[in-house]
């Protein structure tokens, strides 16, 4: 059974960067594809970026593209989410993911069957 645990959120003002990382326990990471989501008050959980195998293409939402990066150390069982020019609409829980989805549902949250917590991050104007 695979554990995870986010860290590193926070608050921050437009403009400025975070970067969050998601500890995994109890599985062999580099067996899993990895992925972050985030969901608002009030509204779905959204696909924010993905990744299948360490050396596979990196997916990302349109929303995002540009100014986060997904990158991973499976060697530490660490996944990380490095947001740059971050927006006030960014403001969300942010959750990290793992399990075997199929490529075409890479984007699906219900694909996935291990999450963490979720960490807040909070972007001002």
């Amino acid at each position: 059974q695979v554990q995870l645990v986010e860290s590193g959120g926070g608050s921050v003002q437009a403009g400025g960067s975070l970067r969050i990382s998601c500890a995994g326990s109890g599985g062999t990471f580099s067996d899993y594809s990895v992925g972050w989501f985030r969901q608002a008050p009030g509204k779905e959980r959204e696909f924010v970026a993905a990744q299948r195998r360490k050396t596979d293409p990196i997916f990302y939402a349109d929303s995002v593209k540009g100014r986060f990066t997904l990158s991973r150390d499976n060697a530490q069982d660490t996944v990380f989410l490095q947001m740059n020019n971050l927006r006030p609409e960014d403001t969300a829980v942010y959750y990290c993911t793992a399990g075997r989805p199929i490529l075409s549902a890479l984007r699906t949250w219900s694909a996935y069957r291990f999450w963490g917590p979720g960490t807040q991050v909070t972007v001002s104007s």
